[in-house]
């Protein structure tokens, strides 16, 4: 039952950070005003917001114009619905006993796959990686390192990580990356720690790489097409928070192998 709940504040979580993502950079606050249709701008009611659900029952149609709705908001739902639910597995159900310092961890990694998901589908849509976004994280993530104490580690991870993308940036001259990817980089390594944040940027290079040839291949993209990079590095970022020693025993064996 306690799975179920957990699943159902994941998707009520996941609404609201549609609404962050549209509203990013917008003159519109994320609690004052009211959800409307991108299109029509019709005022939404309580039953047209109800995540997934809402979706479904109007067959992916604004009830008022009639015009599609992004798959983004059912998408963004589900998936910060299930990352949740993972979330919870792999990060609290692990212990045999509750603890005030297992539940707010719980809670801070909670927070920092809602900023996640943001710049996951905020740099997809419009190739800018929010500082509104970035920064906040890396704040909740400096708090979280000094209340257990483990400073070094993740002060170490995150600066290496971030000169790294620092220097690609100096010798590609800007062309792919921007500093946008350092900051992220920066909170990743201030997020995993070492060895996980290097797992994680593997497996970003890795998937941006064959994502990158599919496209080409199939010809959605160019050879000198911009593809965004932060999908890629909050994406397994998350998946090292969630697998995080399962994906570096793999890594090992491959390494090894």
């Amino acid at each position: 039952m306690f799975h179920f709940f957990i699943f159902i504040f994941g998707l009520i979580i996941g609404s609201f950070l549609n609404v962050i993502i549209c509203r990013l950079n917008t003159k519109k606050s994320f609690l004052m005003t009211r959800s409307c249709c991108p299109e029509c701008g019709a005022v939404l009611k309580w039953h047209n917001l109800i995540p997934i659900i809402s979706f479904l029952i109007q067959r992916g149609k604004c009830q008022y114009c009639a015009k599609k709705i992004s798959w983004q908001y059912p998408m963004v739902e589900l998936s910060t619905g299930l990352i949740f639910l993972q979330i919870f597995n792999f990060k609290f159900l692990i212990f045999n006993e509750f603890s005030i310092s297992q539940f707010i961890n719980l809670i801070y990694y909670l927070l920092i796959v809602s900023f996640l998901i943001i710049i996951f589908v905020y740099d997809l849509k419009h190739y800018i990686i929010p500082d509104k976004i970035v920064y906040p994280a890396i704040i909740v993530s400096l708090i979280s390192i000094f209340l257990n104490y483990e400073l070094l580690n993740p002060l170490f991870s995150a600066s290496g990580a971030g000169l790294f993308f620092f220097l690609v940036i100096l010798l590609t001259k800007g062309k792919g990356m921007g500093m946008g990817d350092v900051k992220l980089a920066f909170l990743m390594g201030l997020i995993l720690g070492w060895p996980n944040i290097l797992i994680a940027l593997l497996l970003s290079f890795f998937s941006g790489a064959i994502v990158g040839v599919s496209l080409i291949l199939f010809r959605k993209k160019k050879m000198k097409s911009q593809i965004p990079f932060g999908p890629f590095l909050s994406g397994a970022t998350i998946l090292v928070i969630i697998f995080g020693s399962n994906l570096f025993h793999l890594f090992e064996k491959l390494f090894y192998f």
